[in-house]
């Protein structure tokens, strides 16, 4: 595969062989932030479990100390009082039957995450089909089918984030932007780590992290030594 100039001068930085501290490779992957927009700083986490288990499931939320970076749009189901909760959080969008039917008809998508009464659950379960590859289906482990609406949309405005294995067993998480700087980016990174050991199945047999990779949007990978935080 070709690479451009400035992925091959920041790929010479980088020793790929080498399982570098955590803060030395935060380090790096601003330094090698060649980009002329702000890159996203993400973390890729492979797992020594087994993702077809239920028993192996690892899956949860945790607030990023200094957040992403970037503002979510956040969508809402709900009704009466929760409805109004959520338009004074400051949710994007609020409502009901008619969100199903703009979602339904129009293929919209205008939204990064979706906040559920449990009462909406019903509602909102004619959406699975599309919610669900997606990553957009509010689950209560996430703590986004909850009564505490403005609680959830502080949370997320605030750089809240729901990590979960796809089906090759990694976790793939945004850490935040470049521009954060590598002390701002180590705390996020170590809030991650540390809500993703905490959730270590108790069927899980063997090294539980088996590697993790940090990069830039247009970056190369850069390996972290999985035993540090």
């Amino acid at each position: 595969m070709f690479r451009g100039k400035k992925y091959q001068d920041s790929a010479k930085l980088i020793d790929s062989a080498k399982l570098y501290d955590p803060s030395e490779a935060l380090g790096l992957v601003v330094q090698t932030a060649k980009a002329k927009f702000d890159e996203t700083v993400e973390v890729h986490i492979r797992l020594g479990v087994d993702s077809r288990h239920a028993d192996q499931q690892v899956r949860g939320a945790v607030v990023l100390p200094n957040g992403t970076g970037k503002t979510k749009k956040v969508l809402v189901f709900a009704k009466g009082d929760k409805a109004a909760e959520a338009e004074a959080a400051g949710a994007e969008f609020v409502g009901a039957e008619d969100l199903v039917a703009k979602i339904q008809g129009e293929n919209w998508f205008g939204f990064d995450v979706v906040v559920a009464t449990p009462d909406m659950m019903g509602l909102v379960g004619r959406l699975g089909k599309v919610l669900g590859p997606k990553g957009l289906m509010p689950n209560p482990k996430a703590g986004t089918v909850t009564m505490d609406v403005k609680k959830a949309i502080d949370e997320l405005k605030a750089g809240k984030i729901e990590y979960r294995l796809d089906k090759t067993n990694i976790i793939h998480c945004p850490l935040g932007k470049a521009s954060f700087g590598a002390e701002k980016l180590m705390e996020n990174y170590t809030t991650l780590y540390d809500a993703v050991l905490k959730a270590k199945p108790a069927a899980s047999k063997g090294q539980y992290m088996k590697s993790i990779v940090v990069t830039t949007t247009m970056g190369p990978g850069i390996k972290i030594n999985p035993a540090k935080a």
